[in-house]
């Protein structure tokens, strides 16, 4: 296809030459409830300003005085560059454990620690093509960001939202207006197409003639959506779902097997050299496992 061409290639499929990661004291502007989650604004100067679509940030949890000692990383899911405070970004917050539950119970100017940007972006194409955007759950958070990005370019942008049910949806409304078309699916089906994000694909290419991929979401998602891609031979870049206890490269924890260009599967780490990758380079099925024909694994060097 002609738009891979210009794009990256490595074993990510992102960009480079993103700003180097800055800490802050943020305060939060607002937090409004989307279904299930919470959408934090927060002031974050040198960080909102450089951030680019699939980017990551962590974010210190309980305060000075907590025993919560990992950070937490979400997408950045939109971002001001400007205004009466300085840079702004959005997060959504699902609040599921500790960490997240106390995040989201945070009020109007509360202050906390944000990291970022991290992560290498989703990889934008120069040409003025057609573009499927899937997201699973929240995490269809980083898409908005991703598609205003399309659109300046002149792309086509089909989205395609789901979750297990509606109120698991995130943003189908703000979406639906920077795409040429959305599609939503839920599980149990409670609002849109009964179903997964992934029995529709193929029908939004043919009708969209999609010739790149972004998603985010599950990793089962992911993977499905990689498979779906390859065999329509379509360029996809999937953002995955990861622990990352560090965000910076440090801990190992988010490791994953890769293909390089050299056809040499390595462990690499989602914080750094991801979260995107190229879904065609992921091998899912073995992820949670060090492969025996992994660059460095015990099994390939004999011991």
């Amino acid at each position: 296809m002609s738009t891979v061409g210009t794009m990256s290639t490595n074993a990510s499929g992102s960009g480079s030459g993103q700003s180097k990661p800055i800490q802050v004291m943020g305060e939060i502007l607002d937090i409004n409830r989307s279904g299930s989650y919470f959408i934090l604004s927060i002031t974050a100067p040198g960080i909102a300003e450089f951030a680019q679509p699939g980017q990551f940030v962590t974010v210190g949890m309980g305060g000075e005085e907590t025993s919560m000692v990992l950070r937490r990383s979400f997408a950045i899911h939109r971002v001001q560059s400007r205004g009466v405070y300085g840079g702004s970004l959005d997060l959504v917050v699902s609040p599921v454990g500790k960490g997240t539950t106390w995040l989201a119970s945070r009020k109007r100017h509360d202050q906390v620690s944000l990291v970022g940007p991290l992560g290498k972006p989703f990889t934008l194409p120069t040409q003025a093509v057609s573009c499927a955007l899937i997201g699973g759950g929240y995490g269809s958070a980083p898409l908005f960001l991703l598609a205003e990005k399309l659109r300046e370019r002149g792309c086509r942008v089909d989205s395609i939202i789901g979750a297990s049910s509606d109120d698991k949806l995130f943003g189908g409304l703000d979406l639906k207006r920077v795409s040429s078309s959305l599609t939503v699916t839920t599980d149990d089906g409670s609002s849109g197409i009964k179903g997964r994000v992934t029995d529709v694909l193929d029908s939004i290419i043919d009708a969209g003639g999609t010739d790149i991929i972004y998603a985010c979401g599950p990793m089962p998602m992911l993977a499905r959506v990689a498979e779906i891609a390859t065999t329509r031979k379509i360029f996809s870049q999937c953002s995955v779902e990861e622990s990352m206890a560090c965000g910076i490269g440090v801990c190992m924890t988010c490791v994953l097997p890769v293909v390089g260009d050299d056809s040499i599967t390595r462990m690499v780490r989602s914080c750094v050299e991801g979260p995107i990758f190229r879904g065609d380079r992921v091998r899912w099925s073995d992820i949670g496992t060090v492969p025996s024909d992994t660059f460095g694994a015990p099994e390939a060097a004999g011991i």
